[in-house]
């Protein structure tokens, strides 16, 4: 129970309306118990059980991406680019796709307790399709999370140096970045130049 319910957790958190928390809470049981669509819509809905079918017909699409695809040729990534346009085509309502982003993050979050190879395919898998559709789809919360966790297995000595190095916590860089955005204004202000300034504090894949 504690993936799925980590999954509703995500979506409410994202404030998805109430058939998208409860389809995140089922997106599993036609795959993985003797449930069937006609039980879940039964239950809970026409609609949440179509979202429940539109994530397990997405779960049996084979997404395959090569764990060297940083060096990979144009081909390796035109490969991905069409599997990111099948899925986004394939889910008719792109509330799936958001459940399905909740399902990735959640996967990530626990890639810890996976064998070393499968955590670099997931990773580049989630680099690959998962993180772009998450840019495209504007959840920049979720996007920045997934391309940490990928980069903490993929250049594990680079995210760890990162860590080390940005050792300072959040609220601390923010205020250095508030600090230096007065500054500017000031020399702008100064010189007579109307404009906005403003920052923001990078992630570290970023």
């Amino acid at each position: 129970i504690v993936h799925p319910l980590y999954v509703a957790i995500i979506l409410a958190d994202l404030e998805m309306d109430k058939e998208t928390v409860a389809a995140g809470l089922l997106h599993d049981v036609v795959e993985d118990t003797e449930w069937t669509f006609a039980d879940v819509a039964d239950e809970f809905g026409e609609d949440v059980a179509h979202l429940v079918d539109g994530v397990t017909k997405l779960d049996n699409l084979q997404l395959t991406a090569s764990v060297g695809a940083d060096k990979a040729s144009d081909r390796a990534e035109m490969q991905a680019e069409n599997l990111r346009k099948m899925f986004l085509a394939m889910a008719k309502d792109i509330r799936v796709i958001i459940i399905k982003l909740a399902d990735r993050l959640h996967n990530m979050r626990t890639l810890k307790h996976m064998q070393p190879e499968k955590q670099q395919r997931i990773s580049r898998e989630t680099l690959d399709i998962y993180s772009p559709i998450a840019q495209r789809l504007g959840i920049s919360k979720i996007k920045v999370e997934l391309d940490d966790l990928s980069l903490k297995y993929l250049e594990p000595e680079i995210y760890y140096d990162l860590v080390d190095k940005i050792s300072i916590r959040k609220s601390e860089r923010e205020q250095y970045i508030k600090k230096i955005v007065l500054d500017v204004k000031e020399h702008i202000v100064s010189a007579g130049i109307k404009a906005e300034v403003d920052g923001r504090i990078k992630h570290f894949f970023s």
